[in-house]
């Protein structure tokens, strides 16, 4: 019997999504959606995720969650190709990480680069949320749950989804072959592996706002890329520019095209020969961010568009996602069955063990 290909993937409800998420995941993610290569594709909202360093603030989680689902709509996502679901709403992954939590030392999450990273950050070295410590073991959760062969994520996802793989190992060594190890999927254009925020920061982040809306009006991003970080020390248009670090040639990096510069800025055949202008002296930052803001209007005015459409039926959104949670859950609860089965700990289904124990305690 062929294996299936299963794809699963998310994203935490803090905040609209922006370019980066599109740029990092969401395009691919429809893409592989129309592929036809995969026979499953889940795709949730992490609210129980995002809840482990927003406890305090839950209206924030909950507001986001038709956010999230918008954006996901609006940039193609299918309902009837891909099961969109709310993670809190899928109890078996919580029985599931309270099961793999046995097969993790605390060093080995403290080694965890992106938890270190995500820690320093939220600046919480003194004071970790558990939740928030172990959520590489709720990931685990969320992928083996699916059966997924496929993570597509960014580069900063790898140490998880290293993680989410020993934990796979250490249970089929341990209980048997029962779980299935993901292989993680990166962006293809070395750009959009992970997209600087327009301050040049290195991430693009919601909490920093540095970031670029998927749903930002067209005045919003015109704005936004006026404002963006270039080469300080490019003072003027004779100077020779520099390429590294700066984002606006990244962001063309992640979103041109060849054919933008028929439309766009026809004294170019292509972005290289723009780059070399650049670096040699002579072009200004101002006609480089113009071809960036005409191509980035380009790629998000449609998004935008359907946004809007999706938006007068909000009821109809709620109902995709309700139905999508009953689908993931009838997955998920045939994994933790079987899970449960492996560790002997199905005690009511397990008719062996009912007999074997009767005639034990008979002979007696």
């Amino acid at each position: 019997m062929k294996k299936e290909k299963i794809i699963l993937t998310g994203d935490r409800p803090t905040g609209r999504l922006h370019i980066g998420h599109y740029v990092g995941s969401l395009r691919r993610r429809v893409e592989l959606q129309n592929s036809g290569i995969y026979n499953k594709v889940f795709v949730f909202i992490a609210d129980a995720q995002a809840l482990t360093d927003n406890m305090d603030n839950p209206e924030k989680v909950r507001q986001n969650v038709i956010e999230v689902a918008l954006d996901y709509l609006a940039c193609g996502l299918d309902p009837s190709k891909t099961t969109m679901f709310i993670q809190s709403q899928i109890p078996e992954l919580t029985e599931l990480s309270f099961y793999y939590m046995d097969l993790v030392t605390v060093s080995r999450l403290q080694r965890n680069p992106t938890v270190k990273t995500e820690i320093q950050m939220r600046n919480f070295e003194t004071s970790i949320p558990v939740g928030f410590f172990t959520y590489p073991i709720s990931q685990a959760a969320d992928i083996t749950a699916f059966r997924a062969t496929t993570v597509p994520v960014g580069e900063d996802q790898e140490p998880m989804i290293e993680q989410t793989r020993e934990i796979v190992r250490r249970f089929n060594f341990i209980y048997g072959d029962t779980l299935v190890e993901p292989e993680i999927l990166l962006p293809d254009n070395a750009a959009c592996l992970r997209l600087p925020g327009t301050d040049g920061q290195a991430k693009m982040s919601k909490s920093l706002g540095n970031c670029i809306y998927l749903s930002d009006p067209a005045d919003e991003v015109e704005k936004k890329i006026r404002s963006m970080y270039t080469d300080p020390t490019h003072l003027r248009v004779s100077d020779p520019g520099k390429l590294e670090g700066n984002t606006v040639f990244t962001y063309l990096d992640a979103f041109c095209r060849d054919e933008h510069f028929q439309r766009y800025l026809p004294d170019y055949a292509n972005l290289q020969e723009l780059k070399d202008h650049y670096t040699r002296g002579g072009l200004g930052d101002v006609k480089v961010k113009r071809l960036l803001a005409a191509v980035m209007q380009e790629t998000l005015e449609p998004i935008r568009t359907r946004r809007k459409e999706f938006e007068k039926d909000i009821p109809a959104i709620y109902d995709i996602l309700k139905q999508g949670c009953e689908k993931a859950r009838e997955t998920a609860s045939k994994t933790l069955d079987d899970v449960r089965k492996a560790m002997k700990i199905n005690y009511f289904d397990d008719e062996a063990l009912i007999a074997e124990q009767s005639a034990r305690f008979a002979r007696k």
